[in-house]
């Protein structure tokens, strides 16, 4: 069987913060940014990996979602509770740098993990834990 990660959502409530912190700061490609009813969804990836994509979403903007569900996706996400994702570098002191210098909210300096891993942590302009985790 081939499966594999195609993309993953991460919710932005302010697409131009969200394009400078993923394509100036991090460094990614944007594959698509598409509008629709005043929302947009921007897709980024790392470059040299086509097939692996975040799509940047407008939070709580499906059908079927009420108004108490929307604030209190608004709430966790301004909390920093609601989305996350890892990542994964080579030169972890310099993606910390790159960030730090980007002006990126710093959750978590460099760090040896008592579970083996060597890792940092951010915040994105919406909230969402972004941890990069050091390649060995």
């Amino acid at each position: 069987m081939d499966i594999r990660i195609h993309s993953t959502f991460l919710p932005q409530d302010d697409p131009d913060a969200a394009l400078a912190f993923y394509r100036d700061v991090l460094g990614f490609e944007v594959r698509g940014d598409v509008g629709h009813d005043g929302l947009r969804w921007i897709t980024v990836g790392p470059a040299g990996q086509p097939g692996t994509s975040i799509v940047l979403h407008p939070p709580a903007a499906g059908p079927g979602i009420t108004e108490e569900e929307r604030r209190t996706v608004a709430e966790m996400m301004a909390k920093g509770t609601y989305a996350g994702i890892n990542l994964a570098a080579r030169d972890l002191d310099g993606v910390f740098d790159r960030l730090q210098a980007g002006g990126a909210e710093v959750v978590q300096e460099p760090t040896e993990q008592p579970y083996g891993v060597r890792d940092c942590a951010f915040r994105d302009p919406a909230g969402n834990l972004v941890r990069v985790q050091q390649l060995r």
